[in-house]
Formats: structure tokens, C-alpha cells, sequence
């Protein structure tokens, strides 16, 4: 699950008047500019991810390995949340986002000089995998807080809807190029050097943005600034609630981490085909992303939330026992558009309930939220298999997961009363 655009900053009527529609949206040349550095770097890293974890595979054959890979990413996460959060409120969030990308490049290259030297560490892949999980903690806030100054506030939802849709697609060419590319090579260096252009071009569109100007708030070097971030969240029951639930439900639902055990054990294909599994969620996504841009949900926002997340449930456990490619691509693919459902009303409600001043910090702890149902998850797909084998951790957390919307479907009511979640209040 995946974090997107924030609130528009300023009042309503700070900037004239424009026509709601998508056309509009993509006419905003800065925001432009801003989408696309963020599809490039996604491909990057999406192709490299499926070259570090197909290659680890090949080295290690254990899938605790693969979680490993993800717990190396998310530790520098949560480590550095807070200092991230109060970065980005202070930072210019563009010069941020610049050195953020400059060092995925590096880590393309990295990769690239340590298996053209045939080095066959899996701690050296598990230390650049630690130095991405840095440049995403500073990376995520930064983003969605600069985000709001490239779009006029009236067309928030097309934005956020549209911005999915490009994340998502992304999410779907990238494992796929990725897997395609390894396969036709037999090997990751081609993958590695194409990772590495696409996050120059990346850097290229970050640099054509406008210097937005600065708006320094002293306050917020304050220690008890540090922690208002937290302390918004943990006060608001339906912003808590819906970030805990997405965090719990990946963390015991998510079987991405397993891809490549399931993709050659159990499913007897290749990087390929592992490649076409790990898209099929972001297609599903991307899909129910252009489908909610056009036909956004009007009403019970919060019911529909959690219903989707008990299909993303029941998706993962078909999905475990399946032993056909077309089922388990099927399987994945519904459960990435019972996950963007659950998305956009989280980001919705999330983001337009965040004051101005401090969304940098509450972007942090929500990177922290995601950062742990994804990595964390990773890692305890990776534990779980090791216990269970990987069918078996599969099914466990997707019945898990189910069991997750059931207990907070009663532990935050303010969930089940979201109604419309881009006003203030719930009904």
C-alpha cells in the first residue's frame, strides 16, 4: 500500500477559479513534472527490486532471505521517521527529493559493480538495500508535503486519483520490464543499468520544478514538534484506525515478499513470470485507481473500506492455495483493487484532515504505517514460510487479515461512521 498526494496548501480561494476535470489536472506543468519524476524513480526501483530479490533467491534458496531484504528497507524507516517528518517541514522538500534520488542512482550502480565483480554477498545486497530504505524515509515525506504547492486545491481528488493510477501502472511495467529483461539476459546487469537511467531522468524533471519558496516555521524545532505528528494521529480514532488496518492487513496478508519462492517452487515458472505476478496487484490497483477517478465513491466511505480489505483477504488466501499461474495472477490482481479502495479513502481522509503546518510530520508517520505493512510484512512472510512453509504462511495471513477488519470494524466505530472522507467530520 502506497502513499500519494497530500492536501492542497492555502485557502480555498487562493488561486482562481479552474475546470474539475483531468485535462486540467495534467495542464499543471509543475505537478507534471512531479508525477513523472515519481513514475521514473518507481520504475527504478521496481526493476531493481525484482533483480536484488530474483538474484538473492538464486544465491541463498531460502525464502528468509527474501524478508530479510524487506526488514533491511523498513528498519530505516521507522528509525529515522521523526527526524524525516521535521526535515521535511524545514528543508527545502525539492532539494530533499533531489539527494533522495541521487542515491537510488547510486545504489543502481552500486548493485551493478558488485555482480559484474561476481561478488556473491548476500549482506552487500542486504546494505544497498538499507541505503534505499534511507533515501525513501526522507524521500516520502518530502514528497507528500511538496506535492500540495503543484495543484490547485479544487482539483485534489483528480490529482490524488490520477497520481494512483500513474504509481500503480508504474508498479506494473516495472516488475514486469524488470523480469522480462533478467530473463532475456539471464542476469541483472542490464536491469541494474537501466534502473540507473531511468533515475537520472528522474533527477532531470526534479530539477525543472520551480524552487517552491521557503516557508520556515520555527516551532518546529522544537521537541515537542517533533512529536505532534504522532500525537495528531494517535487522537484522531478514524485516521488512527485506518492506518492501523492497512498496517496489519499487509503486515499478515502481504505474500509479495514470496513471490519468488511461489514463481519457481510452487509454479514451476521463471523471472518472468515471477515479474507478471508481482505487476498483477498494480494492475488490479491501477485499474480500481482510473475507475474511482471517474467514478469516485460518493457515500459510506468507510464500510466500503472495510469490505475491501476483507476481499484483499480472501484474495491472498485464494492466492495461497492456488497452483495455476492464470488463478494466482487473477488472485493478486483482485487483491491489489480491493487495496487501492482501502487507499484512496485513507489518503483522502488522512490528508485533507492534516493542518498545513505540520504535514511533514504526519506524512512521516504514515511512511512509518506503510514502511511497516510492506517491509515489516516482508519480513514476516519471510519468518512465516520458514515456520510453515510458503503456502501455509500465505493462507494463515489472509485468514488473518480477515480476522483484522473484524476486530476493527468493532474497536474504531469512527471507521464504520466515515461516510463522505474528504469532509471533516464523519456521519
Amino acid at each position: 500500500m502506497t502513499a500519494n498526494l497530500a492536501a492542497p496548501d492555502g485557502p480555498p480561494d487562493a488561486r482562481p477559479p479552474v475546470a474539475i476535470t483531468v485535462g486540467a489536472v495534467l495542464r499543471e506543468r509543475p505537478f507534471a513534472l512531479y508525477q513523472g519524476a515519481r513514475v521514473l524513480s518507481l520504475l527504478a526501483v521496481q526493476m531493481q527490486g525484482v533483480a536484488m530479490a530474483w538474484q538473492l533467491y538464486r544465491i541463498t534458496h531460502d525464502p528468509l532471505s527474501l524478508g530479510l531484504l524487506g526488514l533491511s528497507q523498513f528498519v530505516p524507516q521507522i528509525s529515522l521517521s521523526l527526524v524525516t517528518g521535521l526535515v521535511a517541514d524545514r528543508v527545502d522538500r525539492r532539494g530533499i527529493l533531489v539527494c533522495t534520488h541521487l542515491l537510488v542512482l547510486l545504489s543502481s550502480l552500486a548493485l551493478l559493480a558488485l555482480f559484474a565483480s561476481d561478488v556473491r554477498s548476500p549482506s552487500i545486497v542486504y546494505a544497498v538495500s538499507g541505503a534505499i530504505g534511507v533515501a525513501r524515509a526522507f524521500g516520502a515525506p518530502a514528497g507528500q508535503a511538496l506535492a500540495p504547492t503543484l495543484v490547485p486545491r479544487a482539483l485534489f481528488p483528480k490529482a490524488v486519483a490520477l497520481a494512483s493510477s500513474a504509481w500503480q501502472l508504474s508498479l506494473v511495467v516495472g516488475p514486469s520490464a524488470g523480469g522480462l529483461l533478467f530473463a532475456w539476459t539471464d542476469g541483472p546487469r542490464p536491469v541494474y543499468i537501466v534502473s540507473a537511467v531511468a533515475m537520472a531522468a528522474s533527477l532531470v524533471l526534479l530539477f525543472a520544478i520551480p524552487r517552491p519558496a521557503a516557508t520556515p516555521d520555527p516551532k518546529a524545532l522544537s521537541l515537542r514538534a517533533v512529536f505532534e505528528g504522532l500525537s495528531y494521529v494517535f487522537s484522531n480514532k478514524a485516521v488512527l484506525g485506518s492506518m492501523s488496518l492497512d498496517l496489519f492487513a499487509v503486515l499478515l496478508g502481504g505474500s509479495v515478499a514470496l513471490l519468488p519462492a511461489f514463481a519457481k517452487d510452487t509454479l514451476h515458472a521463471g523471472p518472468f513470470a515471477f515479474g507478471v505476478l508481482r505487476s498483477a496487484p498494480a494492475l488490479g490497483a491501477a485499474s480500481m485507481a482510473l475507475f474511482l477517478a471517474y467514478r469516485p465513491m460518493r457515500r459510506r466511505a468507510g464500510p466500503r473500506m472495510l469490505v475491501a480489505v476483507f476481499v484483499f483477504g480472501l484474495s491472498t488466501i485464494v492466492f495461497g492455495l492456488s497452483t495455476s499461474i492464470p488463478l494466482s495472477v487473477a488472485a493478486l490482481f483482485v487483491a491489489g483493487a480491493a487495496d487501492m479502495i482501502s487507499v484512496v479513502v485513507r489518503l483522502t481522509l488522512v490528508q485533507l484532515r492534516t493542518p498545513d503546518e505540520m504535514r511533514g510530520r504526519v506524512a512521516a508517520v504514515s511512511t512509518v504505517f506503510i514502511g511497516a505493512s510492506n517491509e515489516l510484512g516482508e519480513f514476516e512472510s519471510g519468518v512465516a514460510a520458514a515456520w510453515l512453509g510458503t503456502v501455509g504462511a500465505v493462507v494463515v495471513g489472509g485468514v488473518g487479515t480477515c480476522v483484522v477488519v473484524l476486530l476493527w470494524a468493532l474497536l474504531f466505530p469512527a471507521l464504520r461512521r466515515i461516510d463522505r472522507a474528504e469532509e471533516d467530520g464523519v456521519a
